[in-house]
């Protein structure tokens, strides 16, 4: 029997397929329409577009064009991007990666910092050329199209082969923004001061840096960093992740160019025998840690130095020493090897996995056959003093002409003056003395980590304030000094005041300890 009216009864099961089918062809093709515009989005982001092997809407195969006439360095070259390439910045881990750096450009965007017609150069992070090929792909993306990244190992198109702790492909000023992620800085800190040169050189005058580091612990290590790009002032800092964030912008001088290295108005060139040493609160603050003052002379002041030398609290135990250029200790006094250089510094001094340079510094022969046989360090045979001239070299109490053991102290006298006591044994020789603080100017930098002992026998009442007049003590981090009070004299307030202008901040009246906050 028929339904009223004709009409069959519509199969429950039949209508369900139907509705399943719809919904499964509607699914697919919206599938469809997403893959085509990602792709297409990407190619158009990358600067190329799909080839013979894939399935998009463009039938002419094109080739990425890295056409650069401002890179000079870098030659024009188009490249073939294969299916493999394509696969991988294709995949979801790519797109996640490109969405959170462009979210990042995106940010320096709002700041004025990047355009999109700024030239943008992404230096990659030791081996981290797959990273560098994901920013330069952002940048791209959000329009940026003038950009391009390089590293040791070529990820082309997008990375193209140069080693930024060497030397950068490209021509003086050719960016307008050069982006350093993932802690570049940090991964050869021998070559910092290098990397920083090449971000500098590369940049043009008002062009800005943006860098990430790993290393920055610290005020002191902050401001060494800073300091290694002395053709920039910093915009700002902060933290970002485990990485701190400095934004920096290169120096323009009246001219309106800036060259490699030039210093801003008001910065100091550590090599300009300038007395002016600025001291800034946060290197006072570092003084302010340092182990309490024995504000009285002790009558034994080397066995109250042995009771007290584990309460020093050595610079370098205070803050982090990255970012310098070299690392030098200088032993002004050195007597034997193993006095002080083998005997204190190498075994107590915390260097932080630092290879310092030493320099010994010695006028008495009776030592100067063992420094032959060290390694590492370097003998000058001569006399700290104020000037190159010839002095006399008086060694008290005699002693054995070779060796620690026995060797009476000595001490120097310009030629003419009287030589300590009547009937006192002594030997009285001739020796070169030089113009220490020159030297050190000539021999450091500011960007180096200098530590300096030492021990002349009373001429350092001499040497300290020739160091202050030339600015040379602004070159010093960290001083141990030995004050002669009453070796020749007894202890003179006029003497101690005379020490403690300048850059010289603490005096430990031991044998005695200075930090230099200069």
């Amino acid at each position: 029997m028929e339904p009223l009216g004709g009409h069959k009864v519509t199969n429950p099961l039949r209508n369900a397929a139907v509705r399943i089918l719809v919904i499964g062809v509607v699914v697919a093709l919206l599938r469809f329409m997403y893959v085509i515009s990602t792709t297409a989005s990407f190619q158009d982001g990358a600067g190329f577009s799909c080839d013979s092997g894939d399935f998009c809407f463009l039938s002419a195969s094109r080739k990425l064009n890295l056409d650069q006439p401002s890179h000079s360095s870098a030659t024009a070259e188009q490249f073939t991007v294969d299916a493999a390439v394509r696969k991988l910045w294709t995949s979801k881990e790519w797109r996640r990666g490109i969405h959170a750096y462009s979210s990042f450009f995106q940010n320096l965007t709002r700041e004025g910092l990047l355009s999109a017609a700024s030239k943008t150069l992404v230096v990659a992070a030791g081996d981290g050329e797959e990273a560098a090929a994901q920013q330069v792909l952002a940048l791209k993306e959000i329009g940026v199209a003038d950009s391009v990244g390089v590293g040791k190992k070529p990820s082309r198109p997008l990375v193209l082969s140069g080693d930024p702790f060497r030397r950068l492909p490209f021509e003086e000023g050719t960016f307008d923004l050069v982006f350093a992620g993932q802690g570049g800085i940090d991964s050869r800190p021998k070559d910092a001061a290098v990397f920083a040169r090449e971000i500098g050189r590369t940049l043009r005058p008002g062009g800005i840096a943006v860098i990430h580091a790993l290393a920055v612990k610290d005020t002191y290590s902050l401001n060494s960093l800073l300091g290694l790009f002395n053709c920039c002032r910093a915009l700002r800092s902060s933290q970002s992740g485990s990485f701190t964030e400095f934004i920096l912008k290169k120096h323009i001088l009246l001219d309106g160019h800036s060259g490699v290295g030039n210093v801003a108005p008001g910065d100091i060139n550590s090599n300009n025998n300038s007395s002016i040493c600025s001291v800034p609160p946060w290197k006072k603050e570092f003084v302010q840690k340092a182990e309490p003052l024995i504000m009285e002379e002790p009558l034994k002041p080397w066995l109250t130095l042995k009771r007290n030398i584990k309460n020093i609290r050595y610079l370098s135990s205070m803050v982090h020493i990255a970012y310098k250029r070299r690392y030098i200790y200088v032993d002004v006094g050195a007597r034997s090897y193993g006095s002080s250089i083998g005997g204190w510094f190498r075994k107590q001094y915390p260097m932080q996995n630092r290879t310092f340079e030493v320099f010994a510094i010695e006028a008495d022969h009776a030592f100067h056959e063992e420094y032959g046989k060290k390694k590492g360090v370097q003998l000058l045979p001569y006399a700290a003093w104020l000037r190159n001239e010839t002095l006399l070299f008086e060694v008290n109490g005699g002693g054995g002409a070779n060796g620690e053991k026995g060797r009476g102290m000595g001490r120097i006298q310009p030629v003419g003056e009287q030589t300590g006591k009547e009937g006192e044994s002594k030997e009285v020789m001739k020796v070169q003395g030089f113009d220490f603080a020159e030297w050190l100017m000539g021999t450091v930098s500011e960007g180096d980590f200098v530590v300096m002992k030492m021990d002349v026998e009373g001429a350092e009442f001499d040497l300290i304030p020739r160091l202050i007049e030339t600015g040379a003590i602004c070159l010093i981090d960290e001083i141990f000094l030995e004050c002669h009070y009453n070796r020749w004299q007894r202890s003179s307030p006029e003497r101690t005041k005379k020490l403690q202008c300048g850059g010289i901040q603490r005096l430990d009246r031991t044998t005695s300890r200075w930090m230099a906050a200069a």
